[in-house]
């Protein structure tokens, strides 16, 4: 998908789609550098939402069918609140770190983007050996291509923010407890 591709595209479609996903699994960093300042959310959100529920759907078949409709929103809210868990702590530790240099959408973009290329396979049990550095890594070619960031400052923004989620989820460990 070229700049002048992705910059005609204000809506989702299922084209946008095939190409969003065509491109990031061929050529990522391309792809990033192509990503036009004036994209809108929209079709990245309809990106995220088709993959999430993909992803939702493929995994109930591996999952407990008694809780059928618990099970596929816990794995629908997984799907789409990490992203936005994970977006927002990017962006805290970008503007703390080292200062605000791109909009949250953008950032939210990059992340949604990266998660939903992986949420295509992220169900198969046991590959998730695969789509978590995977995904990171598509987050960090992002974080460079699009946002201009050097790769130091990538890679703190990605560091410091999966540390700040690992720790405030241990710190739940004690309250889940008891």
């Amino acid at each position: 998908m070229t700049a002048m591709e992705i910059r005609r595209t204000d809506r989702f479609s299922i084209h946008f789609y095939g190409q969003t996903v065509f491109s990031l699994l061929g050529q990522p960093r391309k792809f990033f550098g192509s990503l036009p300042e004036s994209m809108g959310i929209t079709p990245v959100l309809g990106f995220l939402a088709v993959s999430a529920i993909f992803s939702c759907s493929a995994s109930l078949l591996n999952s407990d069918l008694q809780n059928f409709y618990l099970t596929g929103g816990i794995h629908l809210f997984n799907a789409v609140g990490m992203v936005l868990i994970m977006a927002g702590l990017g962006y805290l530790v970008m503007a703390l770190c080292i200062g605000k240099r791109v909009t949250f959408a953008r950032l939210f973009s990059i992340y949604a983007l990266s998660s939903g290329v992986t949420l295509l396979v992220s169900w198969i049990p046991n590959f998730v050996i695969f789509t978590e550095p995977w995904k990171w890594y598509l987050i960090g070619a992002g974080l460079t291509k699009s946002c201009g960031l050097k790769l130091r400052e990538a890679l703190l923004i990605i560091f410091l923010s999966l540390a700040i989620w690992i720790l405030f989820c241990w710190s739940l460990i004690p309250i889940i407890a008891h």
